[in-house]
């Protein structure tokens, strides 16, 4: 399976197990990061809307990065 494009308006999930759960939305990409607000957060009372940075090799299906849900940008 072929890595998916990361564009702005995907909703991505993190795979790692600590915080399972968790879904973030893509805002902006630059060439090492992609910026994001968190849609649902790990853990109960976690603050959803919170912004967050993750680098662009993380985002692929492995146990601690993430996979796409919506590629509807």
């Amino acid at each position: 399976m072929s890595q998916p494009e990361i564009q702005v308006g995907q909703v991505w999930a993190d795979n790692d197990k600590r915080v399972e759960g968790r879904t973030v939305r893509v805002d902006e990409i630059d060439d090492r990061y992609a910026y994001c607000t968190v849609l649902t957060p790990a853990t109960p009372g976690g603050r959803t809307g919170q912004r967050t940075r993750i680098t662009l090799a993380r985002m692929r299906p492995t146990t601690t990065g993430y996979r796409l849900l919506d590629g509807t940008p």
